[in-house]
């Protein structure tokens, strides 16, 4: 019987390779496999379009709207963040790399005190669930709502394999960056700071996860009481 299905198929494929589909003519709608996006949902330069009252298709830009990557003369931030803030650096900051290694711990232009560093923390994990936990998992278990779909190879950050003894600071940041496997990179995402707080608070998260129950049974007492409102 295998060998009937196998003989099936390549007559079948013999039969698909032969056919003329290219270069006959026909008034019917062509078969074709592949569209190679020979139809898109677009609208040609200077044609008409009946959907706009005025008829025309060519609209003007919606009011402030600016080219990407287009800043006025002499302005220097993108968005409110310098755009030096995405890159093109060469230090700790900016790379995550220190004298060809990777090393562990903030870079010192972050400025982290004991007053702001709450305020870091809180950033990393609101850039985290926006950016990191459709797949790594809100607690980093790589459980995201993106397992469920088959998605291979997400990472589970609470392993001993990602501690900072092992993959340190740097490293992880420069993965965020320029991204790892079927994770691509976030440096045109998220600016500097943001990356260096979603590495903090994938830290907190490890070590949360590995501390005893007596020592963050109140906060987790708390967490389990507002799910169960």
């Amino acid at each position: 019987m295998k060998y009937f299905f196998l003989a099936y198929a390549i007559i079948a494929a013999l039969f698909i390779g032969l056919m003329p589909m290219r270069g006959a003519k026909s008034p019917n709608t062509p078969i074709r496999l592949f569209p190679d996006m020979d139809e898109q949902d677009k609208l040609k330069a200077q044609q008409p379009d009946t959907f706009f009252s005025d008829g025309q298709g060519a609209r003007l830009p919606v009011a402030g709207t600016q080219p990407l990557g287009f800043n006025p003369e002499g302005a220097k931030e993108i968005g409110g963040v310098h755009e030096l803030e995405f890159g093109g650096g060469s230090g700790y900051y900016a790379t995550g790399g220190l004298d060809g290694y990777y090393a562990n711990g903030m870079p010192a232009e972050l400025k982290l005190t004991a007053e702001n560093v709450g305020a870091f923390l809180k950033r990393g994990e609101e850039v985290y669930n926006v950016n990191c936990a459709i797949c790594h998992g809100q607690s980093g278990d790589g459980l995201g709502i993106t397992s469920n779909y088959g998605v291979p190879g997400i990472a589970n950050l609470t392993q001993d394999s990602w501690l900072p003894a092992v993959y340190p600071d740097g490293r992880l940041f420069a993965t965020i960056s320029n991204g790892k496997g079927n994770m691509g990179g976030y440096k045109h995402n998220i600016v500097l700071r943001d990356r260096w707080a979603v590495v903090a608070y994938v830290r907190a998260l490890q070590t949360a996860r590995k501390a005893p129950y007596d020592a963050v049974k109140e906060a987790f007492d708390k967490g389990i009481a507002a799910q169960a409102q």
